[in-house]
């Protein structure tokens, strides 16, 4: 992969503490230790230039309120992790370059170049290590607009706490004066002590450490022949999926939602193109938050992950000619399997693992049948990623790596913050040489409830 030139020397780099050394050491959640120790990059660009200087003064008041991200992590005797609030800092570069703001947006991945726009860690030496938790790079371009490079390691956070935090800096920054958000990674632990822990799980699977190592060692080899590309369905196409829909389900159902419309609309187009025998099995994995389903038990704007997943599962057959509800049926079902109840069970199995020593062999099953049977479905769409203002307008784009795993749908909201989606898939080279074509591409941005023959 191709990441550009690179941008030169930077002209400064901080580190920034919050300004207290509590020396509490917060033990990670087993929520948490599913997503590994690797950093999450994420890119925000923007048409005018942002004010670095105020930009530092605002993050350093900011991180008064997140002592996990200035601090360390380290190993637990049991295998999991913790953080050490020793206030060891977090990082921010500040470096111009040479290249004019390109125009990236649907048609003009940021991907190839995002790793010159982010603060570069070792990421086989974080625990134990003196590396930050939180890294930001300011990029400024050459004749104007800048580039907000922002790197928080997994295990910390989820999607949904990292988009937390920096409008929490945003807010900072514009002069307001935010509570430091709760982050006790008991409340979810805690669920486990209302449960007994199964001898398994159906959404995670203990492999042996060689199945584990086959695995990722499939996932390197294979990401050579990955694609990511992004496919914007407007406003109209997402509300005419919606109420086609809706129109075929049973009315004693709720109404089904854009969201759903959308994912079992793309995992049938997706269906279709990998065309497998009629009675395999098609297993659309969704990544869902617990926020909402743990209300009555996690407090307002939890920081931590709090993130599981949940299975939809058709014949290939039924997924490919039955009717859109049929398949938004399917995907309404998983969902609703996902109660308090169904979590108390999940975070039992997985604190019984951790205290067997065997939260690093634990994986999800839907990553594991990547290659097979499964589409993984990561509906991000209301998270509000182009409301960051730093003083200088909101962000025209954003970006983040490309993903290894093949066959992950990423639903995301566009610039417009409407209806419109931007569909992220990360599949085969192959599968997106044929979405290209336009008679798939016509499948693809259709609403139809049949998906006929390309």
């Amino acid at each position: 992969m191709k990441y550009g030139r690179p941008p030169g020397t930077p002209e400064r780099t901080v580190v920034l503490r919050g300004g207290a050394t509590s020396g509490e050491r917060v033990r990670l959640g087993v929520h948490d230790l599913m997503n590994g120790t690797f950093a999450t990059p994420r890119a925000f660009f923007y048409r005018q230039t942002l004010d670095a200087d105020a930009l530092t003064d605002s993050l350093r008041r900011t991180l008064a309120h997140y002592p996990l991200l200035t601090g360390r992590l380290v190993r637990d005797d049991d295998g999991g992790l913790g953080v050490v609030c020793d206030d060891a800092g977090a990082v921010l570069a500040v470096t111009r370059s040479d290249s004019a703001m390109p125009d990236y947006g649907p048609d003009r991945s940021a991907r190839g170049d995002l790793r010159r726009y982010i603060h570069p860690v070792n990421a086989f030496r974080v625990v134990g290590h003196d590396t930050p938790l939180l890294t930001v790079k300011v990029t400024h371009m050459r004749g104007g607009g800048s580039v907000l490079g922002v790197s928080i390691n997994h295990s910390v956070v989820d999607g949904a706490g990292y988009l937390d935090f920096l409008h929490h800096w945003s807010r900072t920054h514009a002069g307001q004066d935010l509570p430091a958000p709760p982050y006790d990674r008991a409340l979810m632990d805690g669920l486990a002590d209302d449960a007994q822990p199964g001898p398994d799980d159906p959404q995670y699977e203990v492999v042996t450490g060689r199945r584990k190592f086959g695995f990722i060692w499939k996932v390197n080899a294979r990401a050579r022949r990955m694609r990511t590309i992004t496919v914007r369905f407007t406003a109209a196409e997402v509300l005419a999926l919606r109420e086609t829909a809706r129109a075929g389900q049973d009315r004693y159902r709720p109404p089904a939602s854009s969201g759903d419309a959308l994912g079992a609309h793309v995992w049938r187009v997706l269906g279709a193109l990998r065309d497998r025998a009629p009675e395999a099995e098609e297993r659309l994995g969704i990544v869902v938050g617990l926020r909402a389903p743990l209300k009555d038990r996690l407090p307002d704007g939890y920081w931590g992950n709090a993130v599981s997943n949940t299975t939809a599962v058709l014949r290939a057959r039924e997924l490919r000619e039955e009717p859109l509800a049929h398949a938004v049926g399917a995907v309404r079902a998983a969902l609703d399997r996902v109660t308090p109840e169904r979590v108390r069970q999940e975070a039992a199995f997985l604190v019984a693992q951790r205290r067997a020593g065997r939260s690093g062999r634990v994986l999800s099953r839907m990553s594991l049948d990547a290659f097979e049977g499964t589409v993984a479905l990561n509906n991000a769409s209301r998270l509000p990623v182009y409301a960051l203002e730093f003083g200088a307008g909101r962000p025209f784009w954003y970006e983040f790596p490309a993903n290894p795993v093949p066959w992950t749908v990423l639903v995301t909201p566009t610039p417009d913050e409407d209806h419109s989606r931007d569909v992220r898939l990360s599949i085969p080279r192959e599968a997106a040489d044929a979405l290209a074509d336009p008679r798939w591409a016509a499948r693809l941005h259709s609403a139809a409830d049949r998906l006929g023959s390309p």
